[in-house]
């Protein structure tokens, strides 16, 4: 019954938090939002005894994944958007989620009655022993999924050629002082 409650409320933290993600006007707020969301993932991988897929998650989307989204926001010029929302609710949720994701963590994390899976904590079967280790995880990976894999890593790279491309400069430096530089220079 306390894996039941445990998942109900980390499910409602994810719910909330992705509703607050898009209904932000702020885009540095919605990828906080993000951040909590991908936070209850992990710990749903917790509770499914996958450690390691949860430290990815925290790892990899989460940490570097955000930053980049941060990055982007911040390479596009979001943060000067005007700090003053229209929906004021936003910070008192978001404070209200970090607060009940910090609690069932800690829940999931130090009690003894919630081991295996969330939502019903009976023992793991034997075929899905290796669920969430780097084995199973570099297997399923590198032999069922190899062609989707690479096709995302190449269509990540288009998209950071992409994002070079649209923020370069298109002023191209001149070998020769402008006209008014020389105009001024003959004044003085």
């Amino acid at each position: 019954m306390p894996g039941v409650i445990l998942f109900a409320i980390l499910a409602l933290v994810a719910i909330l938090s992705a509703i607050g993600m898009l209904t932000s006007t702020n885009a540095v707020h919605a990828a906080l939002f993000l951040v909590i969301n991908l936070a209850c993932i992990a710990v749903f991988f917790l509770g499914l005894s996958a450690p390691f897929l949860a430290m990815v998650q925290v790892t990899v989307y989460a940490g570097a994944i955000m930053v980049l989204f941060l990055f982007v926001i911040m390479l596009l010029g979001a943060e000067r958007v005007p700090l003053s929302s229209r929906l004021r609710w936003q910070a008192p949720l978001a404070i209200a989620l970090v607060l009940a994701l910090l609690a069932v963590t800690l829940l999931v994390a130090f009690s003894p009655q919630v081991q295996g899976n969330l939502v019903n904590p009976r023992p793991v079967p034997p075929e899905a022993q290796g669920f969430g280790s780097p084995q199973a995880v570099g297997e399923t990976l590198f032999a069922r999924y190899l062609l989707p894999f690479q096709m995302v890593g190449l269509l990540l790279l288009v998209a950071m050629i992409g994002v070079v491309v649209l923020t370069k400069d298109e002023r191209k430096p001149t070998g020769h002082i402008s006209e008014n530089a020389q105009a001024s220079d003959r004044a003085a």
